[in-house]
């Protein structure tokens, strides 16, 4: 009899992970590689580091570099799958960024480069992915990396709220067309990590000191900490969930 940890294993698969050079997306496409799949990096920074984490856990590391405001950039990603890189059969939507400032004074390139890059980035790249595994009949898996700001409104961060709570409905939507053909769309939303775009908050003392009081688990979120709902989402293990929103934030929606 298999044992259930077999359904975890993603050998002989290949992921992508956008994002990768560091934080979070780094952690993610290590786990990958831990539990089988080659893995595609794509940042618009130096991937050394990851690569070395991917190669040794024994996998293949490919990278591309591609900055995810650039639809030009992106869309030459889109037309290497397949034919100079592989065809994943696994994609992590993780790149992001955050611009902070009082809505009243945001600014229109803050908006519009946001929003490229965390929702409409996301949306074109899946978008090619899906339609070569649908022209190919194959089934895959699609995580987007969306946000407690898909659920909440936050302060100080108006096109960071628009697009993760976008990336929320777009998860939805993607799950309700493609399940029927064998493609599984969910989100992982992490609570508040500790990563660059975090930073200006934890060296707030008393925002710092807010945030740590709202987390049940009273500590910030590692990068380490969303490994095993990457794997999980991205393996066998998962074939039922459809259009998910699964967070990682130390119980912070609980409360």
């Amino acid at each position: 009899m298999p044992s259930i940890l077999d359904s975890f294993r993603l050998d002989g698969q290949t992921a992508l992970v956008t994002g990768a050079s560091r934080g979070l997306g780094s952690a993610m496409a290590a786990a990958l590689a831990q539990a089988g799949a080659d893995v595609i990096l794509v940042a618009r920074g130096d991937c050394a580091a990851t690569r070395k984490l991917v190669e040794a856990a024994g996998r293949k590391a490919h990278t591309f570099s591609a900055d995810q405001a650039s639809r030009a950039s992106m869309d030459r990603l889109a037309a290497v799958l397949g034919d100079g890189l592989p065809l994943p059969d696994i994609l992590v939507n993780n790149g992001g960024i955050v611009r902070r400032g009082e809505f009243a004074e945001f600014t229109q390139a803050d908006w519009d480069e946001v929003m490229e890059v965390n929702l409409g980035s996301v949306f074109r790249l899946s978008q090619a992915v899906v339609r070569a595994w649908l022209a190919q009949k194959r089934r895959g898996k699609i995580i987007h990396i969306a946000s407690l700001l898909s659920f909440q409104g936050g302060i100080r961060i108006g096109s960071y709220t628009a697009a993760k709570s976008g990336l929320a409905g777009l998860t939805r939507l993607m799950a309700n067309e493609l399940a029927p053909h064998g493609i599984n769309v969910n989100a992982i939303a992490p609570g508040y990590m500790a990563t660059d775009n975090t930073r200006p908050l934890r060296e707030d003392a008393a925002r710092n000191r807010a945030i740590l009081d709202r987390i049940p688990a009273g500590r910030w979120g590692e990068a380490a900490d969303l490994a095993g709902a990457t794997v999980f989402l991205a393996s066998r293990a998962s074939d039922y969930m459809h259009g998910h929103i699964l967070a990682v934030d130390g119980g912070w929606l609980a409360r």
